[in-house]
């Protein structure tokens, strides 16, 4: 007589979806509010001490956080002129990184990043500073001008790149920003759950004392996904903030 092994995999809606806590108001709305609350703690314990003093504890992350952005994404993308808007990047990194990494933290296990409404906010926050910025700078006939013709293209080719940098300059830019975000951190929320779901079934569940073993293999493969989840976390902060940098920097400084 054969025994089957039988796997509860959950839903896929268990999965994505939380129950709210009250109406309106899940988990996710949870780790926005965190997220908002410790980038604005880390940053006002900071300035509290003694600025004569050697950094230590909160005070040095926060200054090698901004020495990171500064030299990492401003002076790389923007220059010299672009340091006025460090503050506005670290804070985008932070939020971004704090939502991302609750993938990976007990009891939240999901980042909030890999629902798409926030991403989509976080882009169209993007795409808001970069058009304000570039009319800004250069008015609004001379941004969209630029933007939409490029100097040094042959004006006959107008007809084919105009439209291409209409779709990709307005359309494509929060629209990939967000799904990159998105999708980046959805895929490795679902294989954390995957793995973690395999590892229960067969440590735990099985009644065939022969698979409980092989459930070391899936939990192998969950410690080394969580490790490389807090790599991607921080990763795809940088990028998003990076990619910012660049179109609030190009529509600051049009190429000419």
């Amino acid at each position: 007589m054969s025994t089957v092994l039988a796997l509860d995999f959950p839903e896929i809606s268990e999965i994505l979806v939380w129950k709210d806590i009250f109406p309106g108001f899940n988990k996710i709305a949870v780790i926005t509010i965190l997220a908002v609350l410790l980038t604005l703690l880390v940053f006002f314990l900071a300035t509290r001490k003694d600025p004569m003093a050697a950094p230590k504890g909160v005070r040095n992350l926060a200054e090698v956080s901004v020495d990171f952005i500064d030299d990492g994404i401003v002076m790389q993308t923007m220059g010299r002129d672009g340091l006025g808007w460090t503050p506005f990047l670290l804070t985008l990194f932070f939020f971004i990184f704090l939502t991302n990494i609750t993938g990976i933290i007990p009891t939240f296990q999901m980042p909030a990043t890999a629902r798409m409404a926030e991403p989509l906010v976080l882009a169209l926050l993007v795409w808001v500073t970069f058009i304000v910025v570039g009319i800004k700078h250069q008015g609004p006939i001379g941004y969209f001008k630029s933007s939409l013709f490029p100097p040094g293209v042959p004006k006959a080719l107008y007809i084919l790149v105009t439209p291409i940098e209409l779709i990709s300059t307005f359309l494509v830019r929060p629209f990939s920003l967000a799904v990159r975000l998105f999708a980046n951190m959805l895929a490795g929320h679902i294989l954390l759950v995957t793995f973690a779901i395999l590892t229960h079934e067969l440590a735990v569940k099985s009644d065939v004392l022969l698979l409980k073993p092989v459930a070391l293999l899936p939990f192998i493969m969950l410690v080394f996904l969580t490790g490389f989840e807090v790599l991607v976390a921080f990763l795809q902060a940088y990028i998003f903030t990076i990619l910012a940098a660049v179109y609030i920097g190009g529509a600051a400084h049009p190429e000419h």
